[in-house]
């Protein structure tokens, strides 16, 4: 049962932290800015796994797997890369005992050593598209570490890919971030803004990189997950070739793609209240739990051969029936409550009696949530129950956005904007406006969204003519 659990509104970084260790989802591990992700945790993690893994198969990705350690070299072939990364980086020097000759880095990401791959492998159009995805762990040294949200060693899941022209590979950076959109949207109900990355918030390596924003709860963005068109910059840099079907050699064009496990901490952020967390039902571990409710023998035999029975009624969903007895049924609730279980079935003497069940909703405490379902229209009442339910976690999410969302014309109205959510601001695309907006709010551009107003605007941070809107707002 949850101890004490902060309020949101009080403060959310606490609330957050609280949350995921009372819910079980992860702890902290020896090592500072590494994690422990429990069953809970991993579970979750699964569902979110195998949704996306479904998707990328239907889209023609094939998984594979490629090493942990990079020798130093390969990230120093790629100047804006290595660059980029250089701050993050975990380098062994000795191994078996021995300095090894060249130093070698824990992968931060792949694009490296996966080109080098690719060099070897591709030798003709015939040979593309490589269509491939790595589910990994990879490390990033991480100075202010928070459960899911940053941490020095993570779960992800890095797509890469190389084709024979740049509107293969375009078109394939764009189509994986509908990927990206339509899982999250449709599996975990966050809603996202699809859009494009500025100059300097992209990918180092990229010519463009793609990126899904949410609102978290307490109005910061979370980069959900990134999508980029990498060009031929690292095709150059590690010679990836392949013959044309004239016969000259022509270098291939390349992307790379990634979710990770601080995904997880937008479900957490985006859904949970203070009575702890609230899982979609798509990818919750357990969807519904069964608490048979009894005040003696007799009545717990009664109950619990009508608890059974729902459970295995409900086969069909993942289901856990909590026959605890040592535990009263107030301790139950509150448990299952933190953890976030959607659905909880509630059988009394007098349920069982009436030949029916109630059915409490997460997402709508107190009675308000509650429903008496006849034990004959159970099945069919919790497959429906479950929808409601992650349709109306999608739709409160929405207009928590939209009411945390603000369009300022003027710089002031800006600043005031990014305190509270997002601001959606006409942008000149200068890098020296978005540094006053960072040096002033700590506020970036998190995105320059598709979906674009027709007609033109002012910048509003320094009056001139913008060449489109952007999302403006604080962010993990």
């Amino acid at each position: 049962m949850a101890k004490g659990l902060t309020p949101r509104s009080e403060d959310f970084s606490a609330w957050y932290n609280e949350v995921v260790q009372q819910a079980e989802l992860a702890d902290h591990a020896p090592v500072r800015g590494c994690m422990v992700i429990r069953p809970y945790g991993y579970a979750l993690w699964e569902n979110v796994r195998s949704a996306l893994d479904q998707r990328f198969r239907d889209t023609g990705h094939e998984n594979a797997y490629f090493p942990l350690f990079i020798p130093q070299s390969f990230l120093a072939k790629e100047a804006e890369h290595v660059e980029g990364f250089s701050p993050e980086l975990a380098v062994v020097t000795i191994g078996g005992g021995k300095e090894l000759e060249e130093p070698l880095i824990v992968r931060p990401t792949s694009e490296t050593v996966i080109g080098h791959m690719y060099a070897k492998w591709i030798q003709s159009y015939r040979d593309l598209p490589v269509l491939i995805n790595q589910w990994a762990n990879v490390v990033r040294w991480e100075l202010r570490p928070r459960l899911f949200l940053r941490t020095t060693e993570f779960l992800w899941q890095e797509g890469h890919t190389a084709h024979a022209t740049r509107e293969e590979a375009e078109e394939e950076a764009r189509r994986m971030l509908e990927v990206y959109a339509d899982f999250a949207e449709n599996e975990a109900a966050v809603p996202v803004i699809k859009g494009r990355k500025s100059e300097g918030e992209k990918f180092p390596g990229a010519i463009i990189s793609y990126t899904i924003e949410a609102m978290m709860g307490d109005g910061r963005a979370l980069q959900s997950a990134t999508s980029h068109d990498l060009g031929q910059n690292f095709a150059r840099a590690f010679d990836i070739t392949y013959q044309d079907a004239e016969g000259g050699v022509q270098h291939c064009w390349t992307t790379s793609w990634g979710m990770s496990t601080r995904f997880i901490g937008a479900i957490v952020m985006v859904h949970g209240d203070d009575n702890g967390l609230i899982m979609p039902p798509r990818l919750a571990p357990c969807q519904v739990v069964i608490v048979p409710i009894w005040r003696n023998d007799d009545e717990k035999a009664l109950v619990m051969a009508a608890a059974s029975n729902a459970r295995d009624v409900l086969g069909e969903f993942r289901v856990k029936l909590d026959d605890r007895d040592q535990l009263t049924p107030g301790f139950k609730f509150n448990h299952w409550e933190l953890k976030g279980v959607p659905l909880r079935v509630e059988i009394g003497p007098r349920d069982v009696r009436n030949q029916q069940v109630v059915l409490a909703r997460r997402d709508r405490p107190g009675r308000e949530g509650k429903t008496d379902v006849p034990l004959g229209g159970l099945r069919d009442g919790v497959g429906k129950m479950l929808g409601a339910i992650q349709g109306a976690l999608f739709e409160r999410a929405v207009a928590f956005r939209e009411e945390h969302t603000t369009q300022p014309e003027s710089y002031d109205e800006l600043r005031a904007a990014v305190a509270r959510g997002f601001a959606l601001a006409w942008w000149c695309d200068s890098a020296d406006c978005e540094a006053r907006v960072k040096a002033d709010t700590t506020a970036t551009v998190r995105c320059i969204p598709q979906a674009q107003p027709e007609g033109q605007g002012t910048c509003a941070i320094c009056g001139r003519a913008a060449t489109g809107k952007a999302v403006f707002a604080r962010g993990y």
